[in-house]
């Protein structure tokens, strides 16, 4: 007797979709997950990843979240740019982006190595005008064979707070 999860791609009878976060059931017999806004994606059992099929774009699980694998230097800059905001709109600022050192090679050349001309080099390269540092060796760290970067945040000022404002 077959058992039921053989049925089913290898992330199970469903799983969220990387873009919208909705429940998209698996296609049985298949590797094949189906998202009602954004179509097709398939898991592959090898290298543990979801490919969603019209766009191409790879994607890997850690800790209950997918994180879409880069394979362009805009896309890991957009995506760090998208979290600064959402951290800013938080309430929160940061201080420093450690990326995984996967993409090292990939995002380099796009690193500033003093944000201001007045101010001298502390030997960290530059994103955004924040310190980056690469991520420890996926084999010290797990997460990092999967997560794309984490920023270090400290307390803003709140976006509703009359500090908030631009003086004139």
């Amino acid at each position: 007797m077959t058992h039921v999860s053989m049925y089913y791609p290898i992330f199970g009878p469903e799983t969220l979709c990387p873009h919208c976060r909705q429940v998209m059931p698996a296609l049985t017999l298949t590797d094949t997950y189906l998202c009602k806004r954004h179509g097709a994606f398939e898991a592959d059992p090898n290298t543990e990843e979801l490919v969603h099929l019209q766009s191409g774009r790879h994607w890997r699980l850690w800790d209950g979240q997918w994180y879409r694998q880069h394979i362009h230097p805009d896309g890991i800059r957009f995506e760090i740019h998208e979290a600064l905001d959402r951290l800013y709109t938080e309430g929160y600022r940061a201080t420093k982006v450690i990326i995984a050192p996967r993409y090292r090679t990939l995002i380099n050349s796009f690193l500033e190595h003093s944000p201001w001309p007045d101010q001298t080099s502390s030997g960290h390269p530059y994103l955004y005008g924040l310190p980056v540092e690469f991520g420890p060796d996926p084999e010290q760290d797990p997460r990092w064979q999967v997560i794309n970067f984490d920023l270090d945040k400290e307390p803003g000022i709140p976006i509703n707070s009359p500090h908030s404002q631009l003086l004139y």
